[in-house]
């Protein structure tokens, strides 16, 4: 198309404007934990997050690039080149080198994207070299954890049911006239986010999931881990994270599981190497100690009644 005396105005440095503030829009509020209104995906605390993290950047990038492109172009058609300020139609209708090039590029992105994503799951899927294997089960609704083995070692008898706290059961109630902004643990709200008891695991550590039901079909999902796994019956998935840094990182069933789908979260919390080997110490010599004998209640025998007593 041909057009006389039509200014640039400064689309294109409008356009690379737009392009960057949305990327720092998007890629920039990620660098914390999860919180409410967050845009982006968390950067996580394993070794394995941030694979998703930069995946799901860069297919934002290749999205957002390529929207401002076409609805560009689409406007700057409508708009620049419209009959009422003189433009004529060009007369062509086919151009070999321009469609050759828009049929290669988007193939080359597809391919991209696709590598990035294959390698990304491989290396999640592959658990050799564990240092540890926790077995998750989850039931309705709550998740057991059982303690296999740790740097070689089988763990004895170390396993344990982990539910919602009392504190936000007690909240949900209905009409319990609680207020769910005043369930907290030190500053952060943990309503609905809070267990009796968390999963502990050491850090700098590759930790193997071995994940299953004992029920229905649930999911495992701790978001600072960047993935999550469904818990099948019958079915045995594995998984495994690094965690990098100590802290506590919660999680909830990411599966619809029955009435009490929402009130099932996750606590993971993650100790030092030393702190973990004197938790598990302990959590071993309480499984191992013999169970207290009964107390019987001890009965008074009667008092023996003489034959002459008897009337």
């Amino acid at each position: 198309m041909t057009s006389g005396s039509i200014r640039h105005h400064g689309i294109g440095r409008a356009f690379t404007t737009l392009t960057i503030g949305a990327l720092a829009l998007f890629g920039g509020v990620a660098q914390a934990n999860p919180h409410p209104w967050q845009l982006n995906l968390t950067r996580g605390a394993s070794t394995w997050s941030p694979v998703p993290y930069h995946l799901n950047n860069i297919s934002l990038a290749v999205c957002t690039v390529i929207g401002l492109l076409v609805f560009g172009a689409m406007f700057i058609a409508m708009f620049r080149f419209r009959k009422s300020r003189g433009a004529v139609a060009e007369k062509w209708s086919h151009n070999t080198m321009v469609e050759v090039v828009w049929t290669t590029i988007p193939v080359l992105i597809l391919v991209t994207l696709a590598w990035l994503a294959t390698t990304g799951l491989t290396s999640w899927a592959d658990t050799t070299g564990s240092q540890m294997t926790v077995k998750v089960t989850g039931y309705q609704w709550k998740w057991r954890y059982d303690y296999v083995d740790y740097l070689g070692k089988p763990v004895a008898k170390v396993g344990f049911m982990s539910k919602l706290d009392q504190q936000s059961d007690d909240t949900r109630q209905l009409d319990s006239g609680m207020d769910p902004y005043a369930v907290r643990v030190g500053d952060e709200n943990t309503y609905l986010l809070n267990v009796d008891k968390p999963l502990v695991v050491p850090v700098d550590t590759k930790i193997r999931f071995v994940i299953t039901s004992g029920d229905v079909i649930h999911s495992w999902w701790v978001p600072a881990t960047g993935w999550k796994i469904d818990a099948i019956p019958g079915i045995v998935n594995s998984a495994w994270a690094n965690f990098t840094t100590p802290g506590t990182y919660r999680g909830q069933c990411a599966e619809l599981c029955g009435q009490d789908h929402g009130f099932m979260p996750i606590v993971v919390v993650v100790k030092s190497k030393a702190d973990f080997a004197t938790w598990l110490a302990a959590q071993e010599a309480a499984s191992s100690a013999p169970a207290a004998a009964p107390q019987t209640a001890q009965v008074a025998a009667p008092a023996p009644v003489s034959a002459g007593g008897q009337g």
